[in-house]
């Protein structure tokens, strides 16, 4: 497994013993202790036998009743431009044109220095206006200077002329619209290009330490970097893994998003995967669909693959011993996928296929043909919850976009899991923060009711999950043996989800012997993290705690 880890110390080496908590295992659902040796799981267990291993240890923790569960597995993550959106120009709370001009003008002001002004986050459906800024009025709000601004969904951007100066041709590239409308397609790629090329070194370390260490904050022990030649730069993408390498904090598992399979392997890549484009994306108007969208008349979106080359590609991943996986949102993009993996098992046989564990990425318009298909198939399906959290219901994004019969359709968790299909919990950070607690309640609250699963399930998504994508089976829960990756929560009382139809009752019966998680129905505070834990070692600890 290509993947970084932290750098090893002293601390790894050391025994520790926690207890007076309550332990989340399925080798005990009464656990309040735990044992780390040698950055692995030891035993878990209760608090009379707890005190056999006291007098053995390096170190007692008392947990004074806080939560300890598997550290989070956030399985889409752009790390660099997350940490961008967490160090500089974030307009995801803008609530209209006007507030996210001044946010701009603000932090244009503030970085002199800067060469390249990156901004993140924009929704002019959510804007009075309806409207995103105007190059012109970019310009007038950096003085002139190269700004790179893009949609919340990063599927479009726009920017200011002096960013359009540095990339010669763009204006005859497919997707570059004068004036007003955001920048897609070819041209949108190749000012990403420039924006990041611009980027100092110094500033992208920067942004990524902040992505790292604000996930760590959140108790996420692994990333999936989702890198490519159209979303980021080689140069970013070995200078996370290296810094994964070199300095502590959460894990970082690397996915290159090229059809150059050879090229993703010399970059430590585990697969040429992650945001390698069927479509693009809803809220811009290029995922690929069947029929048209209901809010641009005519229009089918973007298809970027088709099923002949996403079949070569899946046959060349699997012949070299790495992951194949492809972004795909429309139902066009994923029907294609599916043709194309179900190809490349026609030719190497359905056994080599399951066996490499392919992924897709985004997925929210299936089918229930689809849906066996990735059954079938063996393909992870790695989603995003939050999605529905933010875009879903009856006057959400979808229903503008597709109306409201399809939008009921997309995102149906509950039909996959019933299928058999493994699911990958993420946040596509920055599209939408990182927020692993946020996302489990997004999944078991889902705004369409049929698709909603239980806490249970969707915590295991996000956990031992997001491992299982990766190709691991022996991590993302507390047993003996596994990783010590782990995270310790202050919350409430622990309840178990007893699901209806609905999905909507809660039960605490102790008799169910089923491990307990914080009670996340809508409205109540979500648990805190007060430390996590990568491989035995610290990555974070809350002040004052």
């Amino acid at each position: 497994m290509s993947e970084s880890m932290p750098p090893a110390s002293p601390g790894d080496h050391r025994t520790v013993l926690l207890r007076g908590g309550e332990v989340h295992s399925p080798a005990d659902p009464f656990a309040t202790a735990m044992v780390v040796e040698r950055g692995h799981v030891a035993w878990v267990g209760s608090e009379g036998a707890a005190d056999a291993f006291a007098s053995g240890v390096d170190e007692v923790v008392d947990l004074e009743g806080a939560l300890v569960t598997p550290a989070f597995v956030d399985a889409h993550v752009h790390t660099t431009a997350t940490g961008f959106a967490l160090t500089g120009l974030d307009l995801s709370s803008a609530a209209s044109l006007a507030e996210a001009a001044e946010l701009i003008r603000a932090h244009a002001a503030a970085r002199p220095e800067d060469r390249i002004l990156i901004g993140h986050g924009w929704d002019a459906s959510r804007w009075p206006e309806r409207r995103p800024l105007a190059r012109a009025e970019l310009d007038e709000l950096t003085g002139g200077r190269p700004l790179y601004l893009t949609r919340i969904d990063v599927h479009s951007a726009v920017v200011t002329t002096a960013l359009l100066d540095l990339v010669p041709g763009v204006r005859d590239l497919d997707g570059f619209h004068d004036g007003q409308r955001p920048l897609t397609g070819d041209a949108h790629h190749a000012v990403r290009a420039a924006a990041f090329a611009a980027v100092s070194p110094g500033q992208r370390t920067e942004a990524q330490r902040a992505a790292r260490a604000h996930a760590a904050s959140l108790g996420i022990g692994t990333l999936h970097e989702c890198g490519g030649p159209q979303i980021s730069s080689e140069e970013d993408f070995t200078g996370l893994l290296d810094l994964a390498r070199e300095e502590a904090g959460p894990r970082v598992v690397g996915y290159w998003a090229d059809l150059d399979v050879e090229r993703a392997r010399a970059l430590g890549a585990l697969g040429a995967a992650g945001d390698l484009f069927a479509d693009g994306s809803l809220g811009s108007h290029t995922a690929c669909l069947h029929e048209p969208y209901a809010d641009h008349t005519g229009h089918r979106g973007s298809a970027h693959l088709d099923a002949a080359t996403i079949a070569l590609h899946v046959v060349a991943c699997t012949e070299a011993g790495l992951q194949a996986g492809f972004h795909a949102i429309g139902d066009a993009a994923v029907t294609a996928v599916v043709e194309g993996v179900r190809a490349a098992a026609e030719k190497l046989g359905l056994a080599r296929i399951r066996a490499a564990r392919h992924r897709v990425e985004h997925v929210e318009m299936l089918t229930p043909e689809t849906i066996a298909a990735f059954a079938e198939l063996g393909l992870t399906a790695s989603v995003q919850p939050a999605f529905d959290a933010l875009w879903g219901g009856e006057d959400g994004m979808y229903a503008d976009r597709l109306g409201a019969e399809r939008a009921r359709t997309l995102n149906p968790y509950a039909a996959l899991l019933r299928a058999g299909v493994p699911l990958a919990f993420g946040s596509d950070s920055p599209v939408t923060p990182l927020d692993p607690w946020g996302t489990v309640r997004a999944a078991a609250f889902h705004r369409t009711p049929e698709h909603r699963i239980s806490a249970r399930a969707a915590f295991t998504a996000h956990t031992r999950g997001g491992w299982r994508a990766v190709g691991r089976d022996d991590a993302g829960t507390l047993v003996p043996g596994a990783p010590a990756d782990y995270a310790v929560w202050r919350t409430e009382e622990l309840v178990v989800q007893a699901p209806d139809d609905r999905v909507a009752r809660w039960s605490t019966d102790p008799r169910s012997g089923t491990p307990g998680l914080p009670d996340l129905s809508p409205g109540v505070d979500l648990p805190v993290c007060l430390r996590t834990v990568v491989y035995g070692q610290t990555v974070f600890e809350r002040p004052n705690e």
